[in-house]
């Protein structure tokens, strides 16, 4: 591939947003949160924090790293997947793809789970029986979800070839988990306080919940529209 231009600025504020979605996409590690911290040998707050900041150092070095060195190779026409700009028979390349394998192969069942969880409770909820109720149907039911959700994923990959297209959609649902729940989340929070006397550290984090909030419905609607008019009727 020939090297395109390196661009040093946006084409316009609206680039800046249709970065987002791959932005939110690889930074969305809210939904295996849970699950990863009641399995930690010690699940206490101060250890959990230790554990999302060199998770979030660790893919801010690796996913900075890929975009910078494959934009400075190739410039504006490098490849939405940067690997495919590479020559395929380059043994770095080669290593990488078998990283990236690693990492889908250790990050797809914890993804799965928090998923079938949010289905199966669905499914509890719609027959109004608790889960020890339901204990003998529940590995049948676990066995065919797991099923009928790697086969669906298994079709998506095999018949959707453009993963840009794909992360453009799905970047602007993660935008929700990055930004409007936890600000939804840290409001609640605030308002079960049972204080008569408001200090100014609780209308901040009140006011901080409300801008993620605001902020997290802008990126979802400008960025979701853009990717349905865009990407996927053009």
């Amino acid at each position: 591939m020939c090297p395109g231009d390196i661009l040093t600025r946006p084409a316009s504020w609206m680039a800046v947003f249709n970065a987002m979605p791959t932005i939110c996409f690889g930074f969305q590690c809210h939904v295996s949160s849970v699950p990863v911290f009641n399995s930690m040998r010690q699940p206490e707050v101060k250890t959990w924090g230790g554990v999302v900041t060199a998770a979030m150092v660790i893919a801010l070095a690796v996913y900075m790293g890929t975009g910078i060195c494959g934009f400075l190779t190739f410039g504006a026409a490098v490849d939405p997947d940067v690997l495919r700009s590479y020559p395929s028979e380059d043994v770095a390349v080669a290593v990488a793809r078998a990283f990236i394998i690693l990492s889908v192969l250790t990050s797809y069942p914890i993804l799965h789970f928090c998923g079938r969880a949010v289905v199966e409770g669905l499914w509890l909820r719609y027959k109004g029986m608790p889960v020890e109720e339901d204990v003998d149907r529940e590995r049948r039911r676990r066995v065919l979800q797991t099923l009928v959700w790697f086969l669906l994923t298994l079709l998506l990959a095999l018949f959707i070839p453009d993963i840009g297209k794909v992360i453009s959609v799905i970047g602007g649902l993660a935008a929700c988990f990055i930004f409007i729940f936890p600000g939804l989340c840290l409001i609640q929070a605030k308002l079960s306080e049972m204080e008569e006397v408001k200090p100014a550290s609780w209308w901040a984090l009140v006011s901080y919940g409300v801008l993620l909030v605001t902020l997290g419905a802008f990126i979802f609607g400008q960025t979701t529209a853009n990717a349905i008019f865009v990407d996927l009727l053009a």
